[in-house]
């Protein structure tokens, strides 16, 4: 008795294990999104940490006027109207710190906002 009901206890781990191993699979493939706030004269959070080779999706919100994010040292150029959000997927393909600027003028602090992208590996 013991014995079968050890076995119908292996049988149904397995079965879960088959049954649920597409289902994480798909959950890892999907990329992380970080929320960055724009607004005069920050970005929120003001720097993000990524791993190299690991796509995300950045994705950037607006809160007052029109503003872009512009990390000219890796072509990455996202902007977002007034009131909006706009998203890009990204995978650093380089280490190191990166300073990105806001690339939409939006007043006399415009020149302050930044936000720093740290790439480890």
């Amino acid at each position: 008795m013991k014995l079968r009901f050890f076995l119908q206890m292996l049988i149904a781990v397995a079965l879960a294990t088959v049954l649920c191993a597409p289902l994480a699979g798909d959950a890892q493939s999907q990329p992380q999104q970080i929320e960055i706030v724009a607004k005069r004269f920050e970005f929120i959070p003001s720097a993000i940490t990524l791993k190299e080779g690991v796509p995300v999706v950045l994705v950037l919100t607006s809160k007052d006027v029109s503003h872009g994010l512009k990390f000219k040292e890796l072509g990455l150029n996202i902007k977002a109207k007034k009131g909006t959000t706009s998203k890009v997927t990204f995978t650093p393909e380089k280490t190191g710190t990166f300073v990105g600027e806001c690339s939409v003028f939006c007043g006399s602090g415009h020149g302050s906002m930044k936000l720093t992208l740290h790439v480890t590996e």
